[in-house]
C-alpha cells in the first residue's frame, strides 16, 4: 500500500527529468567532447550532494517514520552504487570490444542510464505488486542472491561472451541494416544504396538501377544495446538487494534512480584506476550475500512452514538485522574491498 500521494511521485519523475537534462547541458556537451577525470570527479560529488539531500528531504518530511525511512534510503543508495560499480567494468569491456572512443562515451552512457531509470521503475513496480501479494517471495530473492554472490568468487574476468553475439542484438541485426564503420557520436545514419525498379538492393553492373536512401544503425547504437540489456541482468541482482532493507517502493526507487543517475560521472572517474580495483568483485560478493541473509532471516515463518511440510520441526527465530548494521556492513565491505584492492595492485603500477 503506498504511503505517499500519488503528485509525490509525479514531482519525484520531474525532479529526475530536470537533473537528466541539467547533467546533460553541464556534463555532456554536444559535439566530441573528451570528459575528463576532473570533470567526472567534480560531477560524481554533485551527484552525491543531491542525493544527499534528498535524504535529508526524506528525514525531515517523510509521512511515517522518516529517521528509518532515511536510513533505509542511505542503504539502499550505497547497495545500489556498490553493485553499479560492477557495471561501469563491464561498461570499460564493451566500450573497448566495439571501439567507442572515449569523446563519444558519454553519449552512449546518456541515453543507457535514460533507458536503465525506464527499465528499472517497470522491475520496482512490478516487483512491489509481487512482494505485497506474495510476501514469501523475498525468500526467493535471498536464495538467488546467495546463488549470485557466490558466483562473484568463482567467475573469473577471462570469462567473458562475444558481446556481439549478445541475442537482442542478433534479432535486431535481423530486421535491421548495421554499418561496420563508427560514424562519430551519430546512432543512425542514412546511406544511398543502389536498387533495383521494384526498390530491391542490386550490386554494381546491373541494368535499370537506381539510387535509394537507406538508414543504418551504427556500432555506437549497437554498444548502446548491449548495454541496456547487460543493465537488466545487473537489476536482477540489484533490485531484490535493495528490497532486503527496505519494502517502500518509493524508498527503492528513489535510492536505486539516485544511484544510477550518477553512474556516467563515476564511470569516466573510475575508468582511468578500474586496474587498481581487481578485488572488488570479492567485496561484491560478500554484500550480496549479506543481503541475501538478511533478507531469508526474515523470512523464518515460510522457512518453518516449509520445513514442516517435509516433516521437519525447524523453529527458525525470526532475526532482523537493523538498518544501521546493515548500512555499516555495506559501507565498511566496499571500503574494505576497494582499499586491499590499491594496495595489492598498486606495486604492479609500473
Amino acid at each position: 500500500m503506498d504511503i505517499l500521494p500519488l503528485w509525490a511521485w509525479l514531482l519525484f519523475y520531474v525532479l529526475v527529468f530536470i537533473m537528466l537534462i541539467a547533467d546533460l547541458k553541464m556534463f555532456g556537451k554536444k559535439g566530441e567532447h573528451e570528459v575528463s577525470i576532473k570533470e567526472a570527479l567534480k560531477m560524481t560529488f554533485v551527484w552525491i550532494g543531491v542525493s544527499l539531500v534528498f535524504c535529508a528531504g526524506i528525514y525531515f518530511l517523510y509521512p511515517v517514520e522518516p529517521h528509518e525511512k532515511a536510513m533505509e534510503f542511505l542503504a539502499g543508495y550505497l547497495i545500489e552504487k556498490s553493485l553499479s560499480m560492477d557495471n561501469l567494468f563491464v561498461f570499460l569491456m564493451l566500450f573497448s570490444f566495439f571501439g567507442v572512443e572515449r569523446k563519444y562515451q558519454h553519449e552512449v552512457l546518456f541515453w543507457g542510464i535514460f533507458g536503465a531509470l525506464v527499465l528499472r521503475s517497470i522491475f520496482i513496480f512490478a516487483g512491489a505488486a509481487m512482494v505485497e501479494q506474495f510476501e514469501w517471495v523475498l525468500g526467493l530473492f535471498g536464495l538467488f542472491l546467495l546463488y549470485t554472490g557466490g558466483k562473484m568468487f568463482s567467475h573469473s574476468d577471462e570469462q567473458q561472451s562475444d558481446p556481439s553475439q549478445n541475442i537482442i542484438v542478433r534479432l535486431f541485426k535481423k530486421f535491421f541494416p548495421v554499418t561496420d564503420q563508427m560514424h562519430g557520436e551519430k546512432f543512425f545514419i542514412k546511406e544511398k544504396v543502389k536498387v533495383n525498379s521494384e526498390g530491391q538492393r542490386v550490386g554494381d553492373g546491373t541494368s535499370g538501377i537506381k539510387f535509394a536512401t537507406a538508414t543504418k544503425a551504427t556500432p555506437l547504437f549497437i554498444t548502446l544495446l548491449v548495454i541496456e540489456t547487460t543493465d537488466v541482468a545487473f537489476a536482477v541482482d540489484s533490485i531484490p538487494a535493495v528490497f532486503s532493507v527496505s519494502r517502500d517502493p518509493f524508498i527503492v526507487l528513489t535510492s536505486n534512480i539516485f544511484a544510477i543517475l550518477g553512474l556516467r560521472a563515476l564511470y569516466f572517474a573510475l575508468a582511468a584506476v578500474a586496474k587498481y580495483f581487481t578485488y572488488l568483485k570479492y567485496g561484491l560478493g560478500i554484500i550480496l550475500i549479506f543481503v541475501g541473509i538478511k533478507m531469508l532471516l526474515a523470512m523464518n515463518e515460510y522457512i518453518n512452514a516449509g520445513a514442516a511440510w517435509l516433516g521437519y520441526d525447524l523453529n527458525m527465530p525470526h532475526i532482523e538485522i537493523p538498518t544501521v548494521w546493515s548500512l555499516a556492513f555495506i559501507f565498511g565491505t566496499l571500503t574494505l574491498s576497494m582499499g586491499l584492492s590499491y594496495l595489492i595492485s598498486k606495486p604492479n603500477k609500473n
